[in-house]
């Protein structure tokens, strides 16, 4: 979007109202605007959004969104941050945000109107680098969390089908802005980490250098369940499956991360994973046919949906993720229709396998649209700089999708039964501490965005 161009110097001669200097040459800091004016005529000039400079709202988390693209209702970024500014629906009730949005960058900035919109509406600078926002214009850290939403836009995607979202681009720079100045705040980023297993790996480390909060992944695993439950810490898991959209590198990662999430929930807590190999098309029904533990947990999914035996199968093809873990417990992930993303484990001690689905999004494309327990963990995170799951979890689900991805290549050459990797990499343990984090209750009405324009 073509700017003014305007001088801004000294005495501010041209007079322009505070949202335009910002969005030309967003760098001032909060004590330099109430320097070109009175507090009354900042609050004049930018209306009720000036409240993010009152005393009782400055002890509120300032978050700095950084995205990749912000340009139609179905952006990730529209889905998280818009929940960020104005509330979320959570326990069954609509939840005011408990900070404050004070910076955004989007890195296609010209084809992304619609994030534009929301900022100007909302009085939010759009600042030029990530470094500026999350410096406030300034030259040290100035936000007390940071929000990556790097899921959309117009990026490559390479021979194997990674798409080359730039999660590691922007993450690196906010790194650089915490190690100059010698503090470090919570980082959350959509999805997975990277494409990249060494640029997610670094990531990761660098959190643990640094000694910050990092969390993200999918929404998946805190969306509304059916039945309401979680597995207990320490349950005797031996086989698991989830069924759901995998059609891609983002939808296979929905469906890893939903499994490790109740993995890591076995005996003996989570041990890491020893091989990984990607099976795609009509090989991959040959792959359930000879391993009897999958098809059985399989046909437990079509008979709990009143499906006919053989349901899922009816697809010609489709494709699976067979992880094998350290401690032997096996797992796999397999493309289905019709069942939302379910999870289905293998129980010692019980006859009957433990299935859970995540079913049905809210809609339609509105406040409340998909997820709203991922912005709560996202708000809590910012409160308590603390992670609400291990971290190591979003490294191991990162880990097995770009191994997944690996799996069916070698050098140029690709294969529909992949090459069983094996993954020291993945050695990776932990146990997880943490109660049941996924929605509950009432299921959320429509509500319009609150956006202060027309759509």
């Amino acid at each position: 979007m073509a700017k003014k161009q305007t001088e801004i110097g000294k005495g501010m001669k041209d007079s322009l109202p505070i949202h335009e200097i910002m969005d030309l040459n967003p760098i001032f800091t909060r004590r330099q605007m109430l320097g070109m004016a009175g507090i009354g005529g900042v609050m004049a000039l930018i209306g009720s959004s000036a409240t993010v400079f009152s005393p009782k709202a400055q002890v509120r988390p300032r978050i700095a969104v950084l995205a990749s693209y912000w340009a139609y209702t179905r952006s990730h970024a529209d889905w998280i941050v818009n929940k960020l500014i104005d509330g979320y629906w959570w326990d069954g009730a609509y939840t005011p945000s408990r900070v404050d949005v004070a910076s955004i960058y989007i890195h296609q900035h010209d084809a992304s109107l619609l994030g534009q919109k929301v900022a100007r509406a909302k009085g939010i600078p759009l600042y030029k680098t990530v470094a500026e926002a999350v410096t406030l214009g300034g030259q040290e850290l100035a936000v007390d969390g940071v929000v990556i939403v790097a899921e959309h836009g117009d990026y490559a995607t390479d021979l194997r089908g990674h798409w080359l979202l730039p999660r590691w681009w922007i993450y690196q720079q906010v790194i650089r802005v915490f190690e100059k100045s010698k503090r470090s705040v919570p980082v959350f980023n959509d999805k997975h980490l990277s494409y990249n297993w060494d640029e997610a790996k670094w990531m990761f480390d660098k959190s643990r250098e640094l000694k910050f909060a990092l969390t993200g992944g999918s929404s998946i695993p805190v969306y509304f369940r059916k039945p309401e439950i979680e597995i207990e810490i320490d349950t005797p898991i031996k086989n698991s499956i989830v069924i759901g959209g995998t059609g891609d590198e983002g939808g296979i990662f929905h469906a890893i991360d939903v499994l490790q999430c109740f993995v890591e929930r076995r005996k003996g807590g989570e041990s890491g994973v020893k091989a990984i190999q990607s099976i795609r098309g009509t090989e991959a029904w040959k792959w359930v046919e000879r391993n009897s533990w999958a098809g059985k947990l399989l046909d437990s999914v079509a008979n709990s949906f009143n499906y006919k035996p053989g349901y899922f199968q009816e697809s010609p093809e489709t494709n699976i993720c067979v992880i094998e873990y350290n401690d032997g417990t096996k797992a796999a992930v397999i493309g289905g229709r019709g069942v939302g993303w379910t999870y289905v484990g293998e129980i010692e001690g019980k006859n009957e396998p433990t299935i859970i689905s995540m079913l049905g999004w809210a809609g339609p494309y509105d406040q409340y649209h998909a997820s709203n327990a991922q912005p709560h963990w996202i708000v809590e995170t910012m409160l308590t700089k603390k992670e609400p799951f291990n971290a190591e979890r979003l490294l191991l689900s990162t880990g097995i999708t770009n191994f997944y991805m690996e799996s069916n290549w070698e050098g140029s050459k690709y294969s529909a039964v992949g090459r069983r990797l094996e993954t020291p990499e993945l050695n990776i343990k932990y146990c997880s501490t943490r109660g049941a984090q996924f929605s509950k209750g009432e299921r959320p009405p429509a509500r319009p965005y609150i956006r202060g324009f027309d759509q």
